[in-house]
């Protein structure tokens, strides 16, 4: 399995920025996974600097962002010839007021993560659990140190879905429901939170309650709604579905839902493929005490 790897100057810049926690935590289970990372330049730079991964063979340096480094790393995630230049997603840790977060590559990398329905893990929180998801695909003991992304118990979950998506968010949440109602609370924007409601009414659920509680839908505000309870950390993980094929009126609100996430990079987990939601939740599962 490979990833693209890449960070904003913010998450490497410091001996305690993103990156490295993210390292310090997951070396380990990078190791154990033979995972190959993809670095772009001063990524790569900044973890052999640091002395990280050393010996780790599968870890690859590319060219700095300026040469055209996460434009190759857009390439390999549609693919190109050859095993070698085929990633499996991406690692993009984000600063939120880094202008660069938004140049056309950076936007391309997730657009075609969430086209090809690989993994686009813009926070610490992302890239910690994902790691942890995979340890348990592979079979490998449970990491005492991510216990705190399965603490479902007493945390919130954000379900959001574009209309083009919502089929598969209720598919989704049927598939799943037991290990999404292991959450402490649900939120969700207006019309998928009404048939995520409707769905859990028709399994039993209290039909004096909601299963998911309702914001505004996305256009009238309810990325932003949101986004609020993301950064004053009342929601800890989103799911949202993404239809990337066209063009979106509340683009502004979606960056900003977006752009809450990765402000609270250690806390908050996004999911934005139902193939990776799909696998998380069977690693929930594996991982149930």
């Amino acid at each position: 399995m490979r990833l693209g790897l890449a960070a904003n100057r913010l998450h490497h810049h410091t001996e305690d920025a993103a990156l490295f926690r993210w390292l310090r935590a997951c070396e380990p289970g990078i190791r154990e996974l033979q995972l190959g990372l993809h670095a772009v330049g001063r990524t790569y730079d900044a973890i052999a600097a640091a002395g990280m991964l050393r010996g780790h063979d599968v870890l690859k340096r590319y060219p700095y962002g300026r040469d055209g480094g996460l434009m190759k790393l857009v390439a390999e995630v549609v693919g190109m010839e050859g095993a070698e230049r085929h990633l499996d997603g991406a690692i993009y840790l984000i600063d939120p007021v880094d202008p660069s977060s938004i140049f056309p590559e950076a936007i391309a990398l997730k657009r075609q993560c969430v086209i090809h329905g690989k993994p686009f893990l813009s926070t610490v929180a992302s890239a910690r659990d994902w790691v942890e998801m995979e340890r348990l695909h592979a079979g490998l003991p449970a990491d005492r140190g991510a216990d705190v992304f399965h603490a479902l118990e007493s945390q919130t979950l954000a379900l959001i879905a574009h209309d083009a998506m919502k089929p598969q968010m209720i598919a989704f949440a049927g598939e799943h429901f037991d290990v999404l109602s292991r959450f402490a609370h649900r939120v969700a924007t207006g019309t998928t939170g009404q048939r995520l409601n409707e769905l859990a009414w028709s399994r039993g659920w209290p039909q004096d309650r909601p299963w998911a509680e309702r914001y505004q839908s996305g256009p009238m505000g309810g990325d932003a709604q949101i986004a609020d309870r993301v950064l004053e950390r009342r929601c800890q993980r989103v799911i949202f579905f993404e239809d990337p094929h066209v063009a979106r009126q509340h683009e502004a609100d979606i960056q900003l839902l977006e752009r809450a996430v990765t402000t609270v990079t250690d806390e908050a987990v996004c999911m934005t493929s139902p193939a990776v939601a799909r696998r998380w939740c069977v690693a929930a599962e594996l991982r149930k005490p």
